[in-house]
């Protein structure tokens, strides 16, 4: 649903100057020194990217499913770690405060999520509670006073170090509860993890609960419903993916026709042989069929027929049709494109987190599989 054409195409026009002038230019600095650039940080806050899930009342662009979706099919042209500072800000931790949290918890926190003044990370995955959320082993007891003592730990909190507060779940009896943990709140240590693969300038965290004491207001909706909060934005995060990979694989068959255009060998640019060439098609239809999925899924949801397993199919058709792109793109570049601080070998190693990140592919098979058997009894 695009409620203002005009407005939504400055907004498009908007973000393609900030990915041409100010995105792609500063991905080899980022890759190379793993933060990204403070001047970059200055311009995504003042393109009002930090606010990109968050409704208008609380000061985020409070765009519409498919309005979103084509502003990452744009923005996902850049590096994807750009999109982790932002969007994850307004992402997991935000739409539970939306779903479940008092109007205190959303008027202390959205608005400074929003512009950016806050970092927020959600924290859900453990040791041994990863795609099995519901065996996470963190713990909050009541105090006795009207509050909660948590105890336990997290790992790959995104964001973590930066974040200035933490939603996090937490087992409360046999359920699991969301907490909105200030950064800071004594006992609560952040861990700063190992290098990664890709994705450099974002970073993650490992948090540590030792005895953390919240008052009876941190805990976010009733108690037992955090998973459920989590699950209630969880089409709209895979959507979101899904259009983010379908950029993100645009630009990579682009980055190959550029180089295929320009590299020759026996005599002829390398897009005149054949089996380049079929990699060239395969690719573009498969970036082609992602992007039209995310924006027709987008349109479904905002008319609300969107089927339960459909976002789940569109975020590991994307994801995986991403990897197929990646590794084709990788192989048309040959040695050129496996050296280190080339756009394809950088693009290369933050693809393979898609498929694992939000979901592995192998859990959204199971939903799928699941809606289909469902579907057609």
């Amino acid at each position: 649903m695009i409620r203002d054409p005009a407005a939504q195409e400055a907004r498009l026009l908007a973000a393609k100057r900030l990915v041409e002038e100010v995105l792609l230019p500063a991905e080899a600095e980022m890759d190379r020194t793993d933060e990204v650039p403070a001047s970059v940080l200055a311009a995504i806050r003042e393109a009002g990217l930090f606010g990109i899930s968050i409704p208008e009342r609380f000061g985020g662009l409070g765009l519409t499913m498919e309005e979103e979706a084509e502003l990452m099919l744009v923005l996902g042209r850049a590096a994807p770690a750009y999109r982790s500072r932002y969007a994850l800000n307004s992402g997991g931790a935000a739409q539970i405060l939306l779903h479940a949290g008092s109007e205190a918890q959303q008027a202390r926190w959205l608005p400074s999520m929003a512009s950016g003044e806050v970092v927020a990370a959600f924290c859900l995955s453990e040791q041994e509670a990863g795609s099995d959320a519901a065996s996470l082993r963190s713990e909050a007891q009541p105090d006795g006073a009207g509050g909660w003592v948590l105890r336990g730990s997290k790992r790959w909190v995104t964001n973590g170090p930066e974040a200035g507060l933490f939603v996090v779940m937490a087992r409360t009896g046999e359920a699991i509860s969301a907490f909105a943990v200030p950064v800071g709140s004594p006992g609560l240590t952040v861990l700063p993890t190992q290098g990664k693969m890709g994705l450099r300038g974002m970073h993650v965290a490992d948090l540590r609960f030792d005895d953390v004491r919240l008052p009876g207001d941190a805990l976010v909706g009733a108690p037992g419903t955090g998973l459920k909060s989590a699950l209630a934005g969880l089409d709209k995060v895979r959507l979101h993916l899904a259009a983010l990979c379908a950029g993100l694989s645009e630009r990579m068959v682009s980055e190959g026709v550029r180089h295929a255009a320009r590299r020759r060998q026996f005599g002829r640019p390398l897009h005149e042989h054949q089996m380049v060439a079929a990699m060239l098609a395969d690719s573009a239809t498969e970036a082609l069929a992602a992007h039209c999925m995310a924006l027709e899924l987008a349109r479904k949801r905002d008319e609300g027929k969107l089927a339960p397993g459909e976002a789940a199919a569109a975020k590991l058709f994307a994801t995986e049709a991403l990897g197929r792109v990646a590794d084709r793109m990788l192989q048309i570049h040959g040695g050129e494109g496996y050296m280190e601080g080339s756009a394809i070998e950088r693009l290369y190693r933050d693809a393979r987190l898609f498929r694992i990140l939000d979901g592995t592919s192998e859990v959204q098979r199971i939903v799928v599989s699941r809606w289909a058997m469902q579907a057609r009894g």
